[in-house]
């Protein structure tokens, strides 16, 4: 065929409007054409794999089969826009607006308080609108589908489920009807008329759309399609991009056509047959899922077998989106290792239809295709056109297993697809099939196994045979790509074992029907169990607000329940973060170059390459810096060394993102590896490798409390590390004024005066000449305090030696290479205890990983040992801590500041007392609790009163001890499934605690203080704070201060104080930005005491202005807050003030090891409980209830917030974020496919929270408590529960020796632990 010498137009809708592109490039997904050409930003980007939902669109066509419009949700970052031809999308933007018109959508997620830092709520809001377009009243179960494939790192998700759940069929939550407009779908956009005809009558004609690389090229007709295939052999064809468009980018893969299929609507046709099914290559996993519900529901059960196979795995795998997108044909055809539904179709007798110019022909999928033999693949001139599979018959039993890292949108560690054929009447095999995905490059069949155990009986015998056999045929080396080889050894034997049950189950209910059938072993009632899986079910719960002072005016808003000040403009995609900024004129783009070795001298770096590519304007290095280069440990550019895999070496400037990216590749380094290459804790401590002296704190005399107790234990616990993972990467703006060497700096931060002091030092220009905005935070929680100066600084040597304005956005991928994260921690205890269960003595001494700089591992370290002894009085104690030092990106601050890891071990040395003395953890818990007014190790005195209440609130509200009776019956009659319970005190101590750097650790550090940089984290003044706040003429009031919105609900917050301080409604009141311009010097909004320390400032600058009002006032009480400006104005009096708070007292002296570190505590209770699946090692979280002391909460539904967010953080921590590093230092868990944070589906099924009343009152604003991060250390109840449910499994199989204490965690950990039969099986397996 003869291509055209243009290319075609591409003519799809956006919101209702044409878009005609006559020069597309295949290369631009939709997501880049919505923010870039469209200026729709409300779209955003976070992962660009598809993994997180962010970036959720959705796309209306008409159905070639039904005649009727099809809408579907879809990740515009996966999406080639030369896909879209005649479809529609609809963005957030299009759905409703704050300046016309809200969609209840919008409106009740907002309302919920269902947004933080609303980076995430555009994509939730598509997924619902989505669901709510096809669904109006959607059951539950259609929610949780829904929200499976949208991540959300601030909320927790139960608000956000929540204001789903006002549109179900059966709505429990407790909103009133009128609280919300009402979903009128008649007021909906509708499906474009012109797309309509163009569906109707369509072109038959190929589309052709040539980019600068890439040509795309979509046949009207399949008899095109065929000629193009066998023109062009090689050209992939692309569906849904949801496995070629990552492996595009990621491995380098590229092809310079590209055929897309989807105007043939063959490849989408449903066959239905007495004997089986035929689905069209082209039906995208969503669409399969439904066609086969569909013929479940139609056909007998026996007939079926297969189809709920393929259903289970469905309803798990990958999110909805990539169900949306993903074709049946891609899936298969990819053949990739960890394809859960492979497994299930090769065991089914599945046929590929294949379809040629040259005709048709079949192939079964089976073992030989899925390892891709030649004999029995696809030629190159082929395509898959159709899969057929077989109805099951009677006596035929198949079914599906799968574990995950967790429950949903996560890829298996192993699956399996297993089909047994049983001679009719009896118990004797007649055929076997089992297929596995995870334990090898490609879908392993057990074939000889199966062959070996055909004819024997289904028992017992043939069980431990079959394991035998299935062992040795589906070997794994130890080197097995992902690792987990025991954990995934035994899952082999495992899953065969429940499908044995699962066989057993189905013949029982036969042989009702068949009295005088054959006799079959009977599954003990303790095994039962083992046969369900867990359900994936939503979070409910009760939310206890403080009541509100009756006398409190109603105009006073602190204390309520008020929504965020952007959660409306979050919802509609209108709020406007970093990136979102308008690209300005003559703007650059800059990608950063790494190392690629751990520990390596730089011999040299050939930029000649990279200069020569069209486009590339610069390549910044270190040379260009005209001021300092960070400092002699922690430089900005690496010089002559690298010490990590992410080391920053340069700096690629160029007018496009793809011409910088591209210039990457290019850029020569020549390296000379050095030794040593430090990666883990241990290889720092065997090399003497650390960072810091040792910091320690001891009180009474351990070495002899020792000698004097009944039992001692020694033990050890593991914690990893943990990625940040805000929905927002790193990302900065920087723009050079025309003189006076003046930046403005548009950047994601928790601390722009750091920023604007890096930069200072960079460039070797004032402070005053640099200005930092900060509108609003994606997430920080740690990661954004120190990492944006690098980026920033970096950025600005850019656009000063270039002139031009310079963007820097980081790839998740690069943002989680080189930023770090929590400090992993290796913890060694030893505790001395009397037989009834009280501790006597305690030494711990802890290692965290600070990776190859110092950043905040000092500080992290001295915050571990502080806070260690978290809520319990032990007479003696010695605590030690160093931070090692590794080949690894530095670790840097994270919410909660080593208090989440290091009283991690405390609560271990609880546990492992309780087992010693045959006692209850809570009442180890209880007896060594603080009881009476009392000191801290460190000298700071304290009441345990809320402590305790905070406890007794949580037993009583849990109602835990009924409860624990509950699990240990449940635990009597089950074997394979064992619950677990944990109640968890928590003293948490808030602030920076910065003052112990004005005693000892600034004359440590008296050459590291040389740079402003290194001023900026050891000698700012702890807690101080500033505001400015004017009032303008017509009354309205602006107020700035020094914290950043990061989703915390900061700015919220400080209008209630003005509010009340004012005493003028919250509408009068505006807060335009954070900015170095408007409130110099500030300190890093970090430490729960944001919120503290600004309230306290912006309090102080109203009472100024009250103050100079009051003469005004008191002349014309009658008058209006309006006249009192007016008068004022007049009388020439200033209506501008600045408030200032000086900060709490704080001191610790580490030489002494005693202080006052911290202004006050914030105390909690935790309760959880979970049910473990032995076999597989996942775990699924019954209920949590917590108590949380927030004295007077400034605004509860923002703190219950906070509380909520933590604890799932936490949990997240505790349970599946794992960080894997090869042994050369390379991160592989880079992207939400491998770093799974925990999704909507691990919320606990109940989730109470409380917030406790208090008669303490701390020196803060309004008597309230600052609670972004204790709630953090709660989500360890779930580990404790975890671990409980373990030490059930371990006691029932009298496995006596203890388990080292791990964190997270994950299934790989749980099952392995629970050691039984089948791990015993796997020689290397370790309990």
């Amino acid at each position: 065929m003869p291509c055209p010498p243009k290319s075609d137009d591409l003519v799809f809708f956006v919101n209702g409007r044409k878009v005609i592109e006559r020069n597309v490039d295949p290369e631009v997904t939709l997501l880049s054409f919505l923010r870039k050409n469209l200026r729709l930003t409300g779209t955003k980007y976070a992962c660009g794999r598809g993994g997180c939902g962010a970036c959720t669109v959705m796309v209306s066509k008409r159905d070639p089969l039904s005649a009727k419009i099809r809408h579907f949700s879809i990740t515009a970052c996966l999406v080639p826009i030369c896909s879209l031809y005649g479809a529609a999308v609809t963005t957030v933007e299009g759905v409703g607006s704050i300046n016309t018109r809200l969609h209840p959508v919008q409106e009740r997620i907002a309302k919920s308080h269902g947004t933080q830092c609303g980076f995430c709520t555009p994509g939730m809001v598509m997924s619902m609108y989505t669901l709510l377009r096809n669904h109006p009243q959607p059951s539950e179960e259609q929610l949780l589908e829904a929200l499976g494939g949208n991540l959300c790192r601030c909320t927790g998700y139960r608000p956000i489920l929540a204001s789903g759940r006002t549109f179900c069929v059966i709505c429990t939550e407790l909103f009133a009807e009128d609280e919300f407009q009402p979903l009128d779908p008649t007021q909906e956009l509708i499906f474009p008329p012109e797309l309509l005809r163009m569906a109707e009558k369509p072109e038959k004609q190929t589309l052709i759309f040539r980019g600068e690389r890439v040509t795309w090229i979509s046949p009207g007709t399949l008899k095109d399609l065929l000629e193009l295939k066998a023109k062009h052999p090689e050209a992939p064809l692309i569906s849904g991009n949801t496995s070629l468009g990552p492996a595009m980018k990621s491995q380098g893969h590229f092809y310079p056509i590209l055929l897309s299929p989807a105007r043939i609507s063959e490849l989408s046709m449903v066959s239905k047959t007495s004997d089986g099914l035929t689905i069209g290559a082209g039906c995208s996993l969503a669409q399969v899922k439904d066609i086969l519900a569909e013929r479940v529901s139609e056909l007998p059960e026996e007939k079926t077998q297969t189809y709920r196979a393929l259903l289970k795995h469905l309803r798990s795998l990958a999110g909805q989106q990539i169900r949306n997108m993903a074709s049946l044909g891609g899936h298969i055809i990819s053949r990739h290792c960890y394809s859960d539904l492979n497994p299930i179709l090769a065991v089914g007798n599945a046929t590929l239809n294949l379809i040629s110019e040259e005709g048709t022909r079949q192939i079964p999928l089976n073992e030989h295709f899925l390892a891709g033999l030649a004999s029995v693949d696809l030629k190159p001139e082929e395509i898959l056109e159709s899969v057929y599979i077989p109805h099951s018959q009677k006596w035929e039993f198949v079914s599906a297993f799968r574990q995950a890292q967790c429950q949903q949108n996560a890829l298996a560690d192993v699956n399996a697809g297993m089909r047994v054929v049983l001679k009719e009447g009896t118990d004797t095999i007649k055929d076997l099939s089992i297929a596995y995905g995870g334990v090898g490059a490609a879908t392993v069949s057990a074939q000889k196994s199966c062959q070996q155990l055909v004819g024997r009986p289904w028992n017992e015998l043939m069980l431990e045979e079959a394991c035998r056999l299935l062992l040795e045929e589906v070997s794994l080396p130890g080197w097995a790509p992902g690792g987990k080889v025991e954990f995934k050894r035994t899952l082999v034997v495992s899953f065969f074992f429940k499908f044995y049950l699962e066989v057993l189950q189905e013949l029982k209910k036969l042989v009702k029907f068949m009295p005088d059938s054959h006799h079959y072993p009977e599954i003990s009632d303790q095994f039962l169990s083992a046969l369900e899986d867990f359900p994936i079910t939503g979070s409910q719960g009760v939310q206890r607000y403080q009541r509100v002072d009756s006398h409190q005016s109603l105009q006073d808003p602190v204390g309520r329940p008020i929504m965020h000040l952007s959660g409306l403009k979050h919802a509609t995609g209108e709020a406007i973060f970093c990136d979102d900024i308008p690209m300005v004129d003559r703007e650059l783009f800059m990608v950063l170059v790494t190392s690629t070795r751990a520990h390596a001298k730089i011999i040299s770096v050939d930029l000649s390459q990279a200069l020569d590519l069209p486009g590339v304007i610069d390549v910044i290095t270190a040379e260009d810096i005209p001021g300092t280069n960070g400092t002699e440990d922690d430089k900005l550019m690496a010089v002559d060394e690298v010490l990590c895999v992410g080391h920053i070496i340069c700096a690629v400037v160029a007018e496009t993102e793809l011409q910088a990216k591209s210039a990457t590749e290019k850029i020569k380094i020549t390296y000379e590896d050095l030794e040593p290459v430090i990666i883990t804790i241990n290889d720092a401590i065997k090399h003497n490798s650390f960072l810091c002296p040792e910091k320690k704190l001891e009180q009474g005399n351990v070495e002899e409390a020792f000698e004097k107790v009944d039992q001692i234990v020694e033990g050890e616990v593991h914690v990893g590390g943990q990625e940040h993972f805000y929905m927002e990467t790193q990302r900065v703006l920087v723009i050079p004024k025309a003189e006076d060497k003046e930046l403005d700096i548009y950047v994601s931060t928790q601390d722009p005066a750091h920023v604007q002091k890096t930069v200072s030092s960079t460039l070797n220009i004032p402070i005053n000449r640099i200005t930092c905005h900060v509108k609003r935070v994606g997430g920080g929680f740690g990661g954004k305090v120190g990492r944006p100066a690098v980026f920033g600084a970096i950025a600005a040597v850019g656009a000063i030696k270039t002139g031009h304005p310079i963007r820097l956005v980081l790839d998740r991928k690069d943002d989680m290479l080189i930023t770090g994260g929590r400090h992993p921690l290796f913890g060694k205890y030893k505790v001395g205890f009397m037989n009834n269960g009280r501790i006597k003595a305690l030494d711990i001494e802890c290692f965290v990983n600070g990776g190859c700089m110092l950043d905040d591992s000092e500080l992290v370290t001295e915050f571990l040992i502080l806070k260690l002894e978290n809520a319990y009085k032990i007479r003696n104690l010695r605590f030690r801590g160093r931070a090692c030092m590794t080949n690894l990106p530095s670790n840097t601050a994270f919410r909660g500041f080593g208090f989440p890891q290091g009283t991690l071990i405390t609560e271990s040395c609880i546990t492992a007392v309780a087992a010693k003395c045959g006692l209850l953890p809570e009442k180890i818990r209880e007896k060594n609790m603080y009881k009476t007014v009392d000191k801290t190790i460190y000298k700071q005195a304290f009441s345990p009163e809320t402590l305790i209440r905070c406890w007794n609130e949580c037993l009583d509200k849990s109602s835990f001890h009924s409860r624990r009776m509950q699990v240990e019956e449940f635990n009597k009659k089950n074997y394979w499934k064992k619950k677990g319970m944990a109640i968890i005190p928590m003293k948490f101590s808030v602030g920076f605690a910065a003052t112990s750097y004005h005693q000892v650790t600034i004359a440590q550090n008296r050459s590291k203080l040389q740079n402003p940089t290194w001023k900026a984290c050891f000698s700012d003044p702890p807690y101080s704070a500033a505001a400015l706040v004017h009032i303008y003429t017509d009354g309205s009031v602006l107020v700035t201060h020094g914290g950043n919105e990061l989703g915390q609900g900061i700015h919220t917050k400080m209008l209630q104080v003005a509010s009340r301080e004012l005493n003028i409604p919250m509408s009068s009141l505006h807060i335009c930005e954070t900015s170095t311009a408007t409130v110099p010097n500030t300190i890093a909004t970090a430490a729960s005491i944001g919120s503290d320390v600004n309230g306290r400032a912006v309090q102080n600058a109203c009472q100024i202005l009250l103050k100079r009002l009051e003469p005004i006032i008191k002349k014309n009480p009658e008058g209006t807050w309006e006249d009192w400006i007016e008068a004022a104005f007049e009388q020439r009096i200033s209506l501008s003030a600045t408030g200032y708070f000086r900060g709490y007292k704080a001191f610790m002296d580490w030489e002494k090891g005693e202080g006052d570190p911290f202004p006050y505590y914030v105390y909690g209770a935790a309760c959880s409980e979970v049910e473990v699946d032995c076999l597989t090692g996942a775990h699924k979280k019954i209920r949590t209830d917590i108590v949380m002391d927030a004295c007077c909460s400034l605004n509860p539904a923002i703190d219950i917030g906070q509380v909520e967010g933590s604890f799932i953080q936490g949990m997240g921590l505790y349970t599946t974020e794992e960080l894997k590093y090869s042994p050369e230092g390379v991160l592989y868990s880079r992207g939400p496919d491998e770093y799974k944070i925990p999704t909507i589906a691990d919320v606990p099924e109940e989730f109470n929270v409380s917030l406790l009343p208090s008669s303490q009152t701390p020196p803060t604003i309004y008597s309230s408590k600052g609670l972004g991060e204790s709630g953090m250390f709660l989500g360890s109840s779930v580990f404790f529960a975890i671990t409980d449910a373990v030490a059930a499994a371990r006691r029932e199989r009298d496995t006596v020796e203890d388990f080292t204490v791990r964190s997270p965690a994950t299934p790989e950990w749980v099952r392995m632990a629970c050691a039984d039969r089948f791990t015993e099986m796997t020689p290397t397996a370790k309990g």
